[in-house]
């Protein structure tokens, strides 16, 4: 999944024969599933259709300040599409509109538009080469660029003079590249590596019996794709689940304790923040039975012996490593949860109840509370796991800042 998924995205057009590949751009926005909305130059019309636009990005594009609706002008709110965007792309970018956005030259909507917007602006200019070279047009790239916004390089190529050089706009795929990298160096998490487990482990007692728990993996899930929303290279290590992800995450499938153990030792020497959210079991059968257990030999207990600590082997050796655990309990859940803090060397931990209501294993919502170093609490109100994962990361920024 790209890092312009779910984003809002405003695509402005001018009038240059590029606008041709204009489509092509909104076609790759809308396979990343960002929300794509289209305003044109009236010159741009001359070379791309409104209707072709509209299709593709499932909403009206606009390229006047009003249109008629039943026999009345209706006002485009371009202040209301500027303050909409997280994102906003100008391609092509003409010498004409280049101008006008340096000098604020307010003669159409997309140019209003520009002016209203507080999102990040990409400029993709397109010209020709001797108009690209033009000492007033270097002068007004210069100018657009101290202005803080984000001017793309040209292509090199076949112009539409006929002559050859630079000038032309970059690839639809070539734009989109530099805008994810751009958007993905300025995501808080940018180069930090992150881990985190998940789900249950099952500890086998014979081929088709285990013991394990109620854990889903969703927790777990919600918060490996929240790390990778933020630019982090994620590891997930999870026991079994149901749960999958679209997002741009290394996942390793585990069973057992002892499996989560041995991927936790071999990937955490290259971990910034680690995330034990799995509920791993605490005890394993101390002998396997290689066959099924018949129900005629009354079996009357199971030997029991306890599993590897992963997370207290995280907080031995965790060094500059900043450790998340997870408190689920059902009674005494703050004194249990400051123990869990202090024995396992954590940075943070995140504690949640089986009493409350919503909270807990197999559901998408949970109600947690954090506790961090100093041992200061800090509660949350009941909400989707997508949030939870929000709330979590938002308190380790600060935590580990």
């Amino acid at each position: 999944m790209s890092v312009l998924s779910g984003k809002k995205i405003l695509l402005g057009i001018s009038g240059s024969i590029a606008a041709y590949k204009t489509p092509f751009i909104v076609r790759i926005l809308k396979s990343f599933e960002a929300e794509v909305r289209v305003i044109m130059t009236p010159a741009a019309k001359e070379f791309v259709s409104p209707l072709t636009l509209s299709t593709l990005s499932e909403n009206p594009v606009l390229s006047t300040f009003t249109e008629t609706s039943n026999d009345n002008p209706v006002w485009n709110n371009h202040v209301e599409l500027g303050k909409w965007a997280d994102i906003f792309i100008v391609a092509p970018a003409t010498s004409n509109t280049i101008s006008a956005m340096v000098n604020a030259k307010c003669d159409n909507i997309l140019i209003a538009t520009y002016l209203s917007c507080t999102a990040k602006v990409y400029v993709v200019p397109a010209m020709d080469l001797d108009m690209m070279n033009h000492s007033a047009n270097q002068s007004n790239l210069k100018e657009l660029k101290s202005l803080v916004k984000k001017v793309l390089p040209v292509g090199q190529g076949f112009l539409a003079s006929g002559l050859y050089g630079k000038g032309r706009m970059l690839e639809p795929d070539e734009i989109i590249n530099f805008i994810e990298q751009d958007t993905l160096e300025n995501l808080p998490l940018f180069k930090k590596n992150i881990l985190v487990t998940a789900g249950p482990t099952f500890e086998p007692i014979d081929p088709v019996r285990f013991i394990g728990n109620h854990s889903s993996g969703k927790m777990g899930f919600a918060l490996a794709e929240e790390a990778a929303k933020l630019g982090a290279e994620v590891t997930l290590i999870t026991g079994p689940t149901s749960v999958s992800t679209t997002h741009n995450i290394k996942i390793i499938n585990v069973v057992t304790a002892e499996q989560m153990f041995r991927e936790v030792n071999k990937n955490f020497d290259k971990i910034d923040i680690a995330i034990a959210s799995a509920a791993v079991s605490d005890f394993k059968p101390k002998d396997y039975k290689k066959n099924k257990i018949k129900k005629e030999n009354n079996l009357e207990s199971i030997k029991l012996e306890p599993t590897k600590d992963i997370l207290s082997w995280m907080g031995n050796n965790k060094k500059q490593k900043f450790l998340v655990g997870f408190a689920l309990e059902t009674e005494d859940e703050v004194k249990s949860a400051l123990k869990k803090l202090r024995s396992k060397n954590l940075d943070l931990i995140i504690m949640n109840s089986l009493n409350e209501p919503g909270a807990g294993f197999s559901i998408d919502t949970n109600k947690i509370s954090l506790i961090n170093k100093k041992e200061e609490i800090i509660k949350f109100e009941l909400k989707p796991k997508k949030d939870v994962a929000k709330d979590i990361f938002s308190q380790i920024l600060k935590e580990h800042a």
